[in-house]
């Protein structure tokens, strides 16, 4: 029985939206300001670690509000028969664990490829520092997109035009820095910020400064880096060690058992 409703259930409201009669997307698309509340601080970061510039994440949040409303609707059409008030909580939370499903996806993958995410920046800025030797760092700001890696170019674009637009202050660095929440970033940020305010006669002790900070940066990417592959052939050593051991375990014991039914 719960088959054929749930069958009817998905063909109604495959139905219903094919007609326009129930349109999810538009739905979402007009209350986009108050769904956008939703939305977790660090989601577009997490879309374009993955994805680049080639998804828009506004595009896959719809998504998300869209399918969570599914699954809301799904569950109410499951237990139409007997409709409770415990049945409608938990229907409830059937869609927010929707909702949740993709950003916590998204999260195991920034956490699987941390590290190689973090790398990105220091390398980036590494580029940077040499542009910054020869122009202003507003500009060399701006010749540095095109070298950039995918992930923080579009950061880069809103950055170079809150400048050029007149805003002089920390905040289009601290954006920024808010945008790719990578390790150091804000303090990356912060330098170079301070980087663009220096005179012409300190900015060589600035750059020096800057420098610094960056091999460092790169140091400690390279220690994360080398520790994992230590750690990957330490766990390797240790399967190959637990697999002898047992084998000769039951060795041990076949021999045992021979000689004690000889």
């Amino acid at each position: 029985m719960y088959l054929e409703i749930l069958a009817l259930a998905i063909a109604l409201l495959f139905v219903l939206n094919y007609t326009g009669v129930l349109n999810f997307n538009k739905l979402v698309s007009d209350n986009e300001v108050y769904f956008k509340r939703l939305k977790e601080e660090d989601w577009d970061f997490l879309v374009r670690s993955k994805y680049g510039d080639r998804v828009n994440p506004d595009f896959l949040f719809n998504n998300r509000i869209r399918n969570a409303f599914f699954a809301i609707l799904l569950l109410i059409f499951i237990f139409i028969t007997d409709l409770t008030y415990i049945k409608f909580l938990v229907a409830i939370i059937g869609g927010i664990l929707m909702f949740k499903m993709d950003y916590s996806n998204l999260k195991s993958y920034y956490k699987k490829h941390l590290h190689q995410i973090d790398s990105m920046l220091p390398h980036y800025l590494k580029n940077l520092e040499i542009l910054i030797q020869h122009y202003t760092v507003p500009v060399a700001l701006g010749k540095s997109i095109e070298d950039a890696p995918p992930i923080f170019k579009d950061g880069l674009s809103e950055l170079i035009n809150e400048i050029n637009a007149g805003n002089d202050t920390i905040e289009p660095y601290v954006n920024f820095a808010k945008k790719y929440p990578v390790r150091d970033s804000m303090r990356m940020m912060r330098l170079l910020y301070r980087l663009s305010l220096g005179r012409q006669e300190s900015k060589q002790d600035q750059l020096l400064s800057f420098s610094k900070t960056i091999s460092n940066l790169q140091q400690k990417a390279r220690e994360i880096k080398y520790q994992e592959r230590l750690d990957k052939m330490e766990g390797k050593t240790m399967q190959m060690l637990i697999v002898t051991g047992i084998g000769l375990m039951v060795l041990l014991i076949v021999s045992v058992l021979m000689l004690m039914n000889m």
